[in-house]
């Protein structure tokens, strides 16, 4: 049996193999990336601008897209709205301390949480309020009808009213002891809030709290808690009613969030979540091998191999093309077919911290360093 304080070891041993270093192992195990060969441009890519949001960014800090601006918050406590044509900040603030999770924004409000639990929402980049939570924060807080939606670690999930900062409700939900130090799913369909609990999707009544219905996607296996780890990670898929959501290193799956059913799931071991349009779903495999299911059934469309082994965010479907950055700093544009390369470009090579999104016809990508370029179609 594993003791609290073990168990916080073993939670930080987890995320730190997990996340913080290699997936395959070290040294002469480690599997060598696949050669990319030469670049033969099928879709022009032009680099538009280039700004610096702060000194590191974070897979935990995901950036919002709502109206015309897209926001971002950096690790030192940068959080800055900017305008996708030119890369000029709309608005930047400075919150002097290190963040945890963000940004959740609803184009007035953003919300941000810091390392030291505080759930901290701006508007129009001054700080209206601020509150301590009980636990740690990785999901972005949602923001959306007046309110404030969060979900900590510790599966707490809770509403603030976004005007004032007024805990309006707070549900506690039950779980497998560890948990992930990512990005988990917190969204909302229709009237009803979605929330990852464990390997299941849970839908809420956001007024109050209240659940409405549950539905698995994976299942606890193993004998100890290391092994019986299962979570919901971000992002998710939502298209009308079809909510599509990776379970971490067991599965990819969609269920129908009007009729609360279960329509498919299939075997998939990937870390990072999903996207996808009304017909297909694409994901990123913990081995770089990209895969394509078809939304209605989970049959699989295609997969490519040709990035394997280089450490992939979740996808973008952006036009013709399935977007992916990858830990050298390359950001590779797939076709949505049949993912036969289109064109490839290249950041300041740190890394792509996050999955790519995108504002009308630029694409945004942030890399490890802080640094945000906007691409755009030739």
């Amino acid at each position: 049996m594993i003791s609290k304080i073990s168990r916080a070891v073993v939670t930080t041993l987890l995320i730190t193999g997990l996340m913080g270093c290699s997936l395959w192992g070290g040294g002469a195990n480690k599997p060598k990336p696949a050669e990319l060969g030469g670049n033969v441009s099928v879709m022009g890519v032009h680099q538009a601008w280039v700004a610096q949001l702060g000194s590191k960014a974070s897979a935990q800090l995901v950036p919002h897209v709502n109206g015309n601006t897209i926001t971002f918050a950096s690790v030192d406590g940068v959080v800055a709205s900017i305008d996708p044509r030119t890369g000029g900040d709309v608005w930047r603030a400075n919150l002097g301390e290190q963040l945890a999770a963000g940004v959740g924004s609803d184009g007035r409000w953003a919300a941000v949480v810091s390392q030291g639990n505080e759930l901290v929402v701006l508007e129009a980049g001054r700080e209206q309020w601020r509150y301590r939570l009980a636990a740690q924060v990785y999901t972005s807080p949602l923001v959306a009808g007046g309110r404030v939606f969060v979900l900590a670690a510790d599966r707490s999930i809770m509403a603030f009213d976004a005007a004032d900062g007024r805990r309006l409700w707070s549900q506690a939900r039950l779980g497998e002891p560890l948990i992930l130090r990512q990005p988990g799913v917190l969204l909302a369909a229709g009237e009803t809030l979605l929330v990852g609990v464990s390997g299941r999707l849970v839908g809420l009544n956001p007024d109050n709290g209240a659940g409405r219905w549950e539905i698995p996607l994976a299942s606890p296996r193993g004998t100890n808690d290391v092994e019986r780890l299962v979570e919901l990670v971000g992002p998710a898929s939502r298209v009308n009613e079809s909510v599509c959501v990776r379970a971490f290193q067991a599965s990819v799956g969609c269920v129908d969030a009007t009729r609360v059913t279960l329509k498919w799931t299939q075997v998939s071991n990937g870390i990072v979540g999903l996207d996808g349009d009304e017909v297909t779903v694409y994901g990123t495999q913990s081995n770089g091998v990209i895969a394509a299911w078809g939304r209605n059934d989970g049959s699989r469309v295609w997969s490519s191999e040709r990035l394997q082994y280089r450490k992939l965010t979740a996808p973008l479907l952006l036009g013709r093309s399935v977007v992916v950055g990858d830990d050298s700093g390359l950001v590779h544009f797939l076709s949505r077919e049949d993912g036969v390369p289109l064109n490839r470009v290249i950041t300041d090579g740190s890394g792509i911290a996050l999955a790519p999104v995108a504002l009308g016809d630029t694409l945004v990508v942030v890399t490890r360093k802080g640094s945000v370029y906007g691409f755009r179609p030739d």
